[in-house]
């Protein structure tokens, strides 16, 4: 299965299930994703994401988007688009 590395995270609010990603490529919603990192690794479908608290269909290279996620993710995570 191919995957494509589209982010990175800056930070995790543990309260409120969210990672703060900057994307280096395109995210949309319903993508599947993986979460790979020291202690992390899961996937899960993009239901939820926002940018400057705005929700938003698409995320683009550049961004630094909140990601509602399943697990807890920390900071230096990479996030990959599964193909």
């Amino acid at each position: 299965m191919g995957e494509e590395m589209v982010g990175k995270v800056t930070h995790y609010y543990t309260r409120l299930g969210v990672a703060a990603v900057e994307l280096t490529g395109e995210l949309k919603l319903g993508d599947t994703i993986r979460i790979l990192g020291h202690s992390t690794e899961f996937e899960q479908v993009v239901r939820s994401m926002q940018l400057e608290h705005e929700n938003i269909a698409v995320g683009k290279a550049g961004q630094l988007i909140g990601l509602e996620v399943a697990e807890r993710v920390r900071p230096g995570d990479r996030v990959f688009k599964l193909a």
